[in-house]
């Protein structure tokens, strides 16, 4: 199937229904069915709601009102505090089911006031190979995922984007900030703008991907493969700026970037 078919059969999902509230990071995934809804509803039928708050970084607040503009989606911007929620923030491994549940409560509140039927999220089938509690309580809310059920992977996203031509179709993959923190370990305001700055720091330096893992305080930075040689060419500037925030130990994973490093303990004990 190539992706005009693939945009076609998107296309003709969306149809089935009067409007929809689209759960809207501003990533590829959710880029794509914002922008497919558009295509098949119009722009008057289509809601694009991003959660703001501390687990999620101010670039990727910007970035999605940059792409809603883009796509030209009506676009509301919500502000919430998971960390209020003591299930959340004591950080055990099902910390997603509690914040999906939080969130898929406040889409749904939003989609009841105003008369909106049904609610999307860009999960594609690569989400279900990994660890997501957070799916669980998405299903259980009623929150639909057209990419899953149609057995689109990220392969098939992608071809999407770029057959629409959007800014984030090669934009790399982003979880929250508290997936930088080891499950069991509390997290806080300060813990997850520590990380922020971090990451903010290395993305200025010109990392296309980054993560700082921060067990205690130590930084385990995690790049590209590709990029390990420039990260230890940069690595005074790097120790220097991350001192500076209160890291006491400075390290490079020497894997790699890998989405969900912090499961890999989880995979060990099964």
């Amino acid at each position: 199937m190539n992706a005009e078919e693939k945009l076609r059969r998107l296309e003709e999902w969306f149809s089935l229904y009067e409007s929809v509230l689209v759960a809207f990071s501003g990533g590829v995934d959710s880029a794509v069915i914002a922008a497919v809804a558009k295509r098949s509803l119009g722009k008057d039928r289509v809601l694009a709601v991003t959660i703001n708050s501390s687990i999620m970084p101010k670039r990727e607040l910007l970035a999605s009102k940059k792409v809603a503009r883009e796509i030209g989606v009506k676009h509301m911007i919500v502000e919430e505090d998971e960390l209020k929620d003591e299930r959340f923030a004591t950080n055990p491994e099902n910390r997603c089911y509690y914040c999906r549940s939080n969130l898929a409560r406040v889409l749904k509140k939003i989609a009841r006031e105003r008369g909106i039927p049904v609610i999307v999220d860009g999960t594609h089938l690569g989400d279900t190979l990994e660890h997501r509690p957070g799916l669980k309580a998405l299903r259980e809310h009623g929150i639909r995922s057209p990419l899953m059920e149609l057995g689109y992977g990220k392969k098939d996203v992608r071809e999407i984007a770029k057959l629409m031509d959007l800014s984030v179709k090669d934009k790399p993959a982003m979880a929250c900030l508290a997936s930088r923190i080891p499950y069991g370990e509390r997290i806080t305001t300060d813990k997850l703008r520590r990380i922020e700055k971090a990451e903010d720091s290395l993305l200025g330096m010109g990392f296309r991907t980054v993560r700082v893992r921060a067990h205690g305080n130590i930084a385990r930075i995690e790049v590209l493969p590709e990029e390990l040689s420039r990260a230890l060419e940069l690595r005074e500037k790097i120790v220097r700026e991350l001192k500076d925030l209160g890291f006491i130990y400075i390290t490079l994973d020497l894997q790699g970037y890998r989405p969900g490093s912090m499961d890999e303990e989880l995979n060990n004990k099964k």
